[in-house]
């Protein structure tokens, strides 16, 4: 168990120094391209991580907001309480707020800056059809979202995901406008230059490859809080049937958006189980692990 925290752990790390080489490399390509770009390329950056830092101090009331979320009120959810309450107790974690989300799916998401000021929220569907052991798996996992900072880790994804969309979108935008002149004295850009075409292509794939690495990041992270939610509960049982739960139910989570499919414990959007010809790909973008390999992962703890 602790081998796979560890790897998860790294895995993270690696992947975010992949995102700065990645941003890095984008900055390169546009000074190629203009004469002055990098200067804007840093002022770009700049502004969108400072856009991107000022939603995470309400990233927390924006997710919920648009979940439609409402407080749990503590008499009516009692058992929900008492189970976020003992698991807070021996994990060592503040209790979070509690949210309902009137919704028949099964589902979960926990969000916040940090461990004193997180929510997490639950669907009225996960109530219906999880006993208290697997509702303690499901509550464990999103605990562990919270205690590893997982949220700061996927802002700081966004931010650069952001970042690098609207540098390439300024530069292909201004490209197209101005016929490819983009050089301060005029001229056109060296289109014989091989780092010219290095820089196109830089442009147009940068944000792809940004997409593909921040959906690597979510299930890392999905992954990592799985293996944290049976070390806080001390019983894989209880989560793994809670998956098995959700991977036999089909029904939609008509609460999430792209913007929080992130959050929750399963992907809540349709097409996830598409097995078309581009299924491999769209694969490619999902923000979480298949259900079948989280399991299999659990049953080998």
């Amino acid at each position: 168990m602790y081998e796979l925290i560890a790897s998860n752990k790294r895995r993270t790390i690696l992947l975010i120094a992949a995102f700065i080489v990645l941003v890095a490399l984008l900055g390169a390509a546009v000074g190629v391209l203009v004469g002055y770009g990098l200067i804007g390329t840093i002022v770009a950056l700049v502004i969108s991580g400072g856009i991107a830092f000022a939603s995470y101090w309400k990233a927390d009331a924006v997710a919920l907001a648009v979940s439609r979320a409402h407080p749990a009120d503590p008499t009516e959810y009692r058992r929900l309480h008492n189970l976020v309450e003992g698991l807070c107790i021996a994990s060592g974690l503040p209790k979070p707020r509690v949210y309902i989300i009137d919704d028949p799916a099964p589902n979960a998401f926990a969000t916040g800056r940090n461990p004193r000021h997180a929510a997490i929220a639950v669907t009225s569907g996960l109530l219906e059809k999880m006993n208290r052991v697997e509702l303690e798996g499901v509550l464990a996992h999103e605990l562990s979202h919270i205690r590893n900072y997982d949220i700061l880790v996927s802002t700081i994804a966004v931010t650069l995901v952001g970042g690098v969309a609207i540098v390439s979108d300024v530069v292909i935008r201004t490209m197209w406008w101005n016929g490819g002149r983009l050089r301060r004295d005029g001229d056109r850009s060296d289109s014989s230059n091989p780092l010219a075409f290095v820089g196109f292509a830089m442009l147009i794939l940068a944000p792809i490859a940004s997409k593909l690495m921040q959906a690597a990041i979510s299930r890392s992270r999905e992954s990592l809080a799985d293996v944290s939610a049976c070390q806080m509960t001390r019983y894989p049982p209880g989560l793994i049937s809670a998956l098995e739960k959700l991977q036999a139910d089909s029904t939609t989570t008509h609460s999430a958006s792209r913007a929080t499919a992130h959050l929750w414990i399963e992907q809540p959007l349709p097409g996830v189980h598409d097995k078309g010809r581009l299924g491999k790909v769209n694969r490619l973008f999902d923000t979480h692990p298949p259900l079948e390999e989280r399991i299999a992962t659990l049953r080998e703890l």
